[in-house]
């Protein structure tokens, strides 16, 4: 049996709107503790993050503690959106939860999202087989993969989490097959 730990950033700095190197807020550099905290006594055998800056360093404070590298996967970044910053979000995203082929001239659809990040996802449990993983990922890019395995997560429930940073799911694996998908609001006591 596989686990994969997807780890939705914390908190960022919205000024920065450069989506690969936008960086924790104050507050997601102190959050990343919090994931620290819960993945401590797991036994996690290897940490990779999308190349994007606040998923790398949402998991950095654990994988440090536990003396392992971060391997970047680019395909587990997040959905681009389009070139320029989009300030209407919620239109849009309603737009693509409808329609998982609708995109801005210059982004991604949901479903090459998905498609991409669960291509991404085969080859980790290709490679780490019957290991437990950490993957530093991203609301939208998290969701489709959920979405993947569980059509009933849709806008609804995206809308739920889309301000949930950090936020953790546990994914479970035989082979390929996903046998159970847990999520875990660090913030709930």
């Amino acid at each position: 049996m596989t686990t994969v730990y997807f780890v939705r950033h914390a908190e960022p700095n919205y000024n920065n709107h450069n989506d690969m190197i936008r960086e924790l807020s104050i507050k997601g550099m102190a959050d990343r503790k919090l994931v620290t905290q819960f993945l401590i006594d797991k036994n996690v055998d290897a940490v990779l993050s999308s190349p994007f800056k606040r998923a790398f360093d949402t998991v950095a404070d654990f994988a440090h503690k536990k003396g392992l590298d971060i391997e970047i996967i680019d395909d587990f970044k997040e959905r681009r959106v389009d070139s320029i910053w989009i300030e209407d979000f919620t239109t849009f995203s309603k737009a693509q939860w409808a329609n998982f082929d609708y995109k801005l001239s210059d982004g991604e659809s949901l479903n090459e999202v998905q498609s991409r990040n669960i291509s991404a996802l085969n080859e980790v449990l290709k490679k780490h087989k019957d290991k437990v993983v950490v993957i530093g990922s991203h609301g939208t890019a998290l969701s489709t993969i959920i979405n993947y395995y569980d059509k009933s997560f849709g806008y609804d429930e995206f809308e739920k989490i889309r301000t949930l940073m950090p936020w953790i799911v546990k994914l479970t694996f035989q082979d390929k097959e996903c046998i159970g998908i847990e999520q875990y609001n660090l913030f709930s006591k």
